[in-house]
This record gives structure tokens, C-alpha cells and sequence, in this order.
């Protein structure tokens, strides 16, 4: 099985994340470090809307100034352009396998894709 992770280093659930996919026999994993090289919009969309969240939910508030901009209450468009142009803002890890897409927070949420 193919797993993609879009995921920062310095963050411990993504390291987590990461060492369970590491772990875990017959998993082929693509590591993308999201700050170095981001996702496009559209692969932001459609991240999101395979797991079934709105933009929204996948926007990172700790440590950025989503909050101060009113992007918690900003539109998908919204929050996805302003994504794509600061990608600090993507909440972090996401996870992309044949069986679908999930933000891991908590870590554990990676075992429903694998």
C-alpha cells in the first residue's frame, strides 16, 4: 500500500504519525515536508473533501494568526487560498492511502486508512 504524509518535523503528532506508517509492514511511505513543498490548492481541496472535512476543520490555529485574520469564519475558498499562500496554515498531519485521506490528530487516526 501506497501512503503519502504531508508532514513537518518539528511537530510530535506528525512524528508520530509518521513512525506508525514507518512501522507498519507492506507500506510504501512518501514523506512530504508540506513548509518546504506545499500542497496546491486543488490538492488541498480534494485532501479535504476525501476526508471529509471542510477546509475549516483542517486550518491550524496554535502558533499562527488564523484566528486574528477571521479565518476560522472565513469561506472553504477563503481558507483554501489563504492555505496555499501560507502553508503554516495547513494543519498537520494529513495522510493520503488507496483507502483514503485523514488529518491524524490524534496520531491512532492513521489506522482507519491502513
Amino acid at each position: 500500500m501506497k501512503a503519502t504524509i504531508w508532514h513537518n518535523p518539528k511537530c510530535g503528532t506528525s512524528r508520530k504519525t509518521l513512525a506508525i506508517l514507518e512501522e507498519r509492514d507492506g507500506v510504501d511511505v512518501t514523506v512530504v515536508e508540506y513548509l518546504k513543498n506545499p500542497p496546491s490548492r486543488d490538492k488541498l481541496a480534494q485532501l479535504y473533501a476525501d476526508a471529509g472535512i471542510t477546509p475549516q476543520k483542517g486550518l491550524r490555529i496554535r502558533g499562527t494568526d488564523a484566528k486574528e485574520r477571521g479565518l476560522q469564519d472565513a469561506d472553504a475558498d477563503t481558507v483554501l487560498d489563504a492555505m496555499a499562500a501560507e502553508p503554516i496554515l495547513i494543519e498537520r498531519p494529513l495522510v493520503e492511502t488507496d483507502n483514503g485521506v485523514r488529518l491524524c490528530r490524534p496520531q491512532d487516526v492513521v489506522q482507519e486508512i491502513l
